[in-house]
This record gives structure tokens, C-alpha cells and sequence, in this order.
């Protein structure tokens, strides 16, 4: 929130905060943790209830696929799509609950979606 006065006070009168809904957790990560990302995504909101009103124009969701041009992908799209369902719904709601879970486990026709394991 210091860091959004000090981009107001250089005359940015709207930012926007870039989460990540996968990578970022390992070079040769290939599956999502979930959970990982959803606490991300969580912080935020934190952040946005805390700035004023008026400052936060949106979320960029971002995908890391990797750690520099040299090294290989990580964490394809495909094994990714329930954590950027996860991420989206958390985001549209406000906040993650059961009711945001099975929203995501009916639009991706999960019978159990796990959050803190991988998923398999």
C-alpha cells in the first residue's frame, strides 16, 4: 500500500497489481500447487481492501512458463487450468470458500478439486 502512494505521488493516479496463477515456484516445476497460487491471489485482495478506492483499475493474471530463454517450460497451461480457474473465481468473489471450490469443480467437471496437493 506505500508502494501505491508513492506511485500516486509521481502522478500514476491508477496501477495495476500483476499475481501470478502459475510458475514462478521452481525451474523444473511440472505441476500446479494450487494453493500456492490462490494464497497469491488472496494477498492481493488484501492489498486492493487496504488502497483507496479509487486507485486499483484491475488484476493481470500471469503464467510464468519459465525462468529464462535458456531453460525449459515449466508448468504447461494444460496441467495449470484448474489453478487459473481456481485464481479467477477467488478473484470475481472476493475471497476463496467452499462455495467458490465447487463453482470450479462443476465449470471443470472435477468431482474433487485439491488445493494443497497436487492434482493427479
Amino acid at each position: 500500500v506505500q508502494l501505491i502512494e508513492k506511485y500516486r505521488r509521481c502522478g500514476f493516479s491508477k496501477v495495476w497489481f500483476a499475481s501470478a496463477f502459475k510458475g514462478a515456484t521452481g525451474a523444473n516445476q511440472s505441476l500446479t500447487l494450487i494453493g500456492h497460487h490462490l494464497r497469491n491471489q488472496l494477498e492481493w485482495l488484501q492489498v486492493a481492501q487496504r488502497s483507496p478506492a479509487d486507485v486499483l483499475e484491475g488484476i493481470a493474471l500471469t503464467g510464468w512458463q519459465r525462468y529464462d530463454h535458456f531453460a525449459v517450460l515449466c508448468e504447461l497451461l494444460p496441467v495449470a487450468i484448474p489453478s487459473l480457474a481456481v485464481c479467477l473465481q477467488a478473484l470475481k468473489n472476493g475471497g476463496y470458500s467452499e462455495k467458490v471450490k465447487e463453482n470450479v469443480e462443476n465449470l471443470l467437471g472435477m468431482p474433487n478439486l485439491e488445493i494443497e496437493t497436487f492434482m493427479r
